[in-house]
């Protein structure tokens, strides 16, 4: 879900112009939006690397809104969200304002900053989706996304951290916190490596270094700022380079993705895997992929936890119809169904509390697959994401000290 050119960050900043459908749009009720969606078709761009979101997708998904709107859903499987920002890009520079190729997309850290400040987000309208009301606005984790603020430019779709996975039959008690993670990497040569960045979570796990070299996050937060990045890089690259010659072939090469680390976790080949939704490790169990004995953790340090959404395209010839796909993946309903651990095991970017009562039956009634650690145990842990200029900086100075 990331991965901006920086050529997008150095696009004016100003409020996009509605096209003339959109200022229609947001004069209409939900019944004439509705109205106007029955019928159409909603190009999906979304990451399609997990099976099981795929077939939620096109399947629970797809078939809620082919029976309820006579909505077609064409989900077209992407595995960089930053490759889409391009294309919406390059068709503006073309001059294509109503007719682009992208009615939705699966988004999130600096492709929606690079989406915002380049103008190219459809904006202003998600007070209009009736399942809004479910969103808590007031929470500073789904207002703003990697500090970046919302501002009616994107729709919670769920809610994520960072966890770590292992098979406990070989490593029965696994690394506490960052520190004895580095420790347990130099002792046991080769049974370690991370996705080289820009891949979404190889720089997640890259910025969890940073920020146990920074001491926490504390002096990360907010603005970009030059001196402390310095200051905080030298050691990262330190570490990193120090923990080199002990990972996986010695360090002289990186898996490209975190798929290639999920193979290289299944057969054995090293001892830990990580993602960003813990629900993948249950899935991957239940599909005999993992070990039965996989169980994942979080750090007594913290990992870092946030939101993903969706955005519509500011030329998207089909938002009416985007609008109502958004607003049935925040239904109550929706939410559960995906939260399901056979479905996805996804936790939800809604109050539960503010559902139905047989939706929220429907979540109490949920037992948690023993190979996922508790988003609650996750949460008395979680650690800010720092935003979008860190993770530019951080990214290419690891290319430039660590991964040349």
């Amino acid at each position: 879900m990331l991965r901006p050119l920086a050529v997008l960050l150095l696009l004016s900043t100003a409020v996009q112009a509605d096209t003339a459908d959109g200022a229609a749009l947001k004069a209409m009720t939900w019944d004439q939006i509705t109205a106007e969606a029955r019928g159409g078709t909603v190009n999906w761009f979304m990451w399609g690397g997990a099976d099981t979101i795929n077939a939620y997708v096109s399947g629970y998904i797809a078939d809620r809104l082919k029976a309820e709107y006579d909505i077609t859903l064409n989900r077209v499987p992407i595995t960089d969200a930053a490759d889409i920002v391009n294309q919406v890009l390059t068709e503006k520079e073309a001059g294509v304002t109503d007719t682009g190729a992208v009615d939705l997309i699966w988004i999130n850290g600096e492709n929606f900053r690079a989406m915002k400040q380049g103008d190219l987000a459809f904006c202003g309208y998600t007070a209009l989706l009736p399942n809004d009301g479910l969103v808590n606005w007031d929470n500073p984790a789904i207002a703003n996304d990697f500090g970046v603020p919302v501002d009616g430019c994107e729709v919670p779709w769920n809610t994520v951290q960072f966890a770590f996975a292992t098979d406990s039959a070989k490593v029965a008690q696994p690394p506490a916190d960052m520190a004895a993670l580095l420790d347990w990497i130099k002792a046991n040569p080769g049974r370690f490596t991370y996705p080289a960045p820009p891949d979404f979570t190889g720089s997640a796990f890259l910025r969890h270094v940073f920020i146990h070299a920074a001491g926490g996050p504390e002096a990360l937060l907010g603005p970009f700022d030059q001196a402390k990045f310095d200051e905080t890089a030298a050691k990262t690259w330190t570490i990193l380079n120090g923990i080199e010659p002990f990972l996986w072939r010695e360090g002289k090469t990186y898996p490209t993705s975190v798929t290639q680390l999920n193979e290289l976790f299944a057969n054995g080949e090293v001892a830990f895997t990580f993602n960003y939704d813990p629900a993948q490790f249950g899935l991957a169990v239940d599909a005999g992929t993992y070990p039965a004995t996989t169980r994942s953790f979080g750090l007594s340090d913290g990992t870092i936890g946030n939101t993903n959404y969706t955005l519509i395209p500011f030329n998207s010839p089909n938002k009416a119809a985007a609008m109502v796909v958004q607003n049935l993946l925040l239904s109550g309903e929706a939410q559960l169904e995906k939260a399901k651990t056979e479905v996805w095991g996804a936790a939800p970017a809604i109050e539960i509390a503010r559902t139905a009562q047989q939706v929220q039956a429907g979540f109490a009634a949920i037992k948690a697959h023993p190979s996922v650690v508790p988003a609650a145990e996750l949460a008395k842990a979680a650690l800010p994401e720092l935003q979008a200029d860190w993770l530019t900086a951080i990214e290419k100075g690891w290319a430039e000290h660590v991964g040349n």
